[in-house]
């Protein structure tokens, strides 16, 4: 199917179920519960399945077709951009990586709603030195045996299955000046035994992070993602995704935003030029994202350039909820209305537009090295 032929179908689509795809509670535990509802009704009608592979179920086509999902969905407000996304962080890194029929029996359970996945990552003693993490893999007779810890995964209290980094090459790699070596990337079952799961409140109210802990857990090797050692290649497969493409959706959202505040204001509040100045950000942030997802439709590689989308959502998102701040301030800070506690827990997720997915010091300096030449990172 043609965009020019799915957009106007869905948006039919969308408005007709549309009772059905509108949330109607508060709260992370109600958001989850509605995601998976929309994701079920979009799959079982067939829009959840385009741009996606046959092999995993889908029904093939351009990535546009589900780049145009994602921002339709957002855009109505049927879905939070947030934990929408990590489908489209995880799973096209599972089709690349994982063995075929491994892939084709788990990425529909997280195309229809029916499973949650979690990243693990990060860990408390890295920071943004992603290839310095520690959590360890030992070879045994059937698979891997993995023990330590891993932080700020996003719903790992939701998620049945977890795409996780370890290490597996000799512990003094992970101090070595080639620390990539000896990283193995495993998909884990997260009800086995030894996963204990520690969600993490934000300033926003939500527990949408989660500490990770890992003792003795045993992990088949049937469930290893590429070949053992192969765990940066596949860090570096997935990164690109968490910061492009999986953000797409999140400018139509920041733009359905800004319409609302210029809807809510009162008179006298907004001047135009602030206005102009926001939407310029957002239309940047969009535009860069339009020329990815279509660099993605070429077949073409996405790599450090992807950086550019990233620095570009923090930029669009935080002078947007900047401006929030600025015009509604006695709401965001003391307002007790539904409307008045979304702007402020929004304001406050904004601070972390700089943070999450790689820190905008990170970005910068990848740019910087990568793609302009400027030296080595600092």
């Amino acid at each position: 199917m043609k965009l020019a032929e799915f957009r106007p179908a869905l948006d039919a689509w969308l408005t007709e179920h549309a009772g059905e795809l509108t949330p109607t509670e508060p709260g992370l535990d109600a958001a989850m519960a509605h995601l998976s509802t929309v994701k079920r009704l979009a799959y079982d009608a067939g829009w959840m399945r385009w741009g996606w592979p046959e092999r995993v179920g889908g029904l093939g086509g351009s990535p546009l077709l589900r780049g145009y999902l994602g921002e339709a969905l957002t855009a109505r407000g049927f879905v939070e951009p947030g934990i929408y996304s990590l489908t489209e962080v995880l799973a096209p890194t599972m089709i690349d990586f994982a063995a075929p029929e491994l892939a084709a029996e788990m990425v529909p359970k997280l195309l229809r709603g029916d499973e949650t996945w979690c990243q693990g990552f990060s860990e408390p003693s890295t920071g943004s030195n992603l290839a310095s993490l520690t959590c360890r893999a030992v070879a045994t007779d059937t698979g891997w045996r993995v023990n330590g810890q891993k932080v700020w995964t996003s719903l790992a209290q939701y998620a049945q299955r977890c795409v996780l980094l370890t290490r597996t090459g000799p512990p003094e790699s992970a101090n070595s000046t080639d620390k990539h070596r000896g990283i193995t990337a495993l998909f884990v079952d997260m009800d086995s035994p030894g996963i204990m799961v520690r969600p993490i409140e934000t300033m926003h109210g939500a527990p949408e992070f989660c500490e990770v802990f890992f003792d003795d857990v045993d992990v088949p090797v049937s469930r290893t993602l590429g070949a053992e050692g192969q765990g940066w290649a596949v860090a570096m497969d997935l990164l690109p995704y968490e910061r492009s493409t999986a953000l797409w959706h999140r400018g139509a959202f920041l733009h359905k935003r800004l319409d609302d505040l210029v809807r809510e204001a009162p008179d006298g509040r907004l001047s135009a030029r602030d206005v102009g100045a926001v939407l310029e950000q957002i239309y940047a942030f969009r535009a860069r994202s339009r020329t990815t997802l279509h660099r993605l439709d070429a077949g073409e590689q996405l790599g450090a350039e992807t950086s550019l989308d990233k620095a570009l959502l923090g930029l669009a998102e935080q002078s947007l909820f900047d401006l929030v701040e600025a015009t509604l301030s006695d709401e965001v800070a003391f307002g007790d209305s539904p409307t008045d506690a979304e702007w402020r827990s929004e304001f406050l997720y904004s601070r972390a537009a700089t943070i999450y997915g790689g820190s905008a010091e990170i970005q910068r300096n990848i740019i910087a090295k990568r793609l302009l030449d400027l030296g080595a990172e600092a």
